[in-house]
């Protein structure tokens, strides 16, 4: 994996403690030619498949497989205008592959992408999400979420049925209202406009393997002062340690 200096990165996952495979996917890519990467910055993506053994494992794949190719062959010089081409592309080929598979229907995905540009004034974060898979931006001390759940127990929230707290321990928690290849219109996140990044900021994308068992602050806690490799061990230690029910993955990634 080729990193350049100003940022550290981790990308780790991990099966859990029940699972017999592992369903997420993972990529961190920046490009080689200084040109290009002036225009593209680095992409990462998360994805945590659905839909059964083999159905989730390629839902997730393709996903990543998609959007990386898409990305980094966009024409055009908006970052977040390519990562709405490549998530609905990536979304399409799950379909037509689903289609064409008789015993995968049903399969799909979460996803989350982020992408670090650099500008004269400094970084700027563009994203596109759609699920629950995770967002995260650390700075000065204190967690914000970026994204938002895309799930049932998200919407109640929105609607201040119940708070964001009752939400994150709720027996429903993961039953998604948008994912890649599903239903035939895809639902997504992408702000227009970027988010300004910071020196020491850090970004975190993690599947819910890791957010439904650590919670905000234990994942605050593990970042701060440690590498970002030490740190994801720990967020994947914390989560075994609490059963692993699920698979786990993390990407994090500090700029320096």
């Amino acid at each position: 994996m080729n990193v350049r200096t100003g940022i550290e990165v981790s990308s780790q996952t991990d099966i859990g403690c029940v699972r017999n495979n592992n369903e997420d996917s993972f990529a961190y890519w920046e490009p080689e030619d200084d040109a290009l990467f002036q225009r593209k910055g680095r992409l990462a993506v998360v994805a945590d498949g659905m839909g059964g053994y083999e159905g989730g494992q390629e839902a997730s794949r393709l996903a990543v497989e998609t959007l990386m190719a898409v990305y980094r062959d966009f024409a055009g010089d908006n970052p977040r205008d390519a990562l709405v081409e490549a998530l609905q592309a990536a979304h399409e080929r799950i379909r037509e592959y689903s289609f064409a598979h008789s015993e995968l229907q049903g399969m799909g995905t979460t996803c989350t992408a982020a992408a670090i540009v650099r500008r004269e004034h400094g970084d700027e974060l563009y994203y596109a999400h759609v699920g629950d898979t995770r967002l995260y931006l650390i700075r000065d001390g204190q967690i914000a979420r970026v994204t938002r759940d895309h799930s049932y127990v998200g919407r109640l929230v929105e609607t201040g049925m119940i708070s964001a707290e009752e939400a994150e321990h709720h027996p429903q928690r993961n039953i998604l209202t948008a994912a890649l290849g599903t239903n035939p219109e895809l639902f997504m996140d992408s702000p227009e406009h970027p988010e300004p990044l910071r020196p020491e900021d850090v970004l975190l994308i993690c599947s819910d393997g890791l957010w439904g068992l650590v919670s905000d602050s234990e994942i605050l806690d593990a970042v701060e002062d440690k590498s970002a490799e030490q740190a994801g061990r720990k967020l994947i230690h914390l989560a075994r340690e609490r059963g692993g029910p699920d698979n786990i993955t993390v990407q994090i990634l500090r700029l320096r």
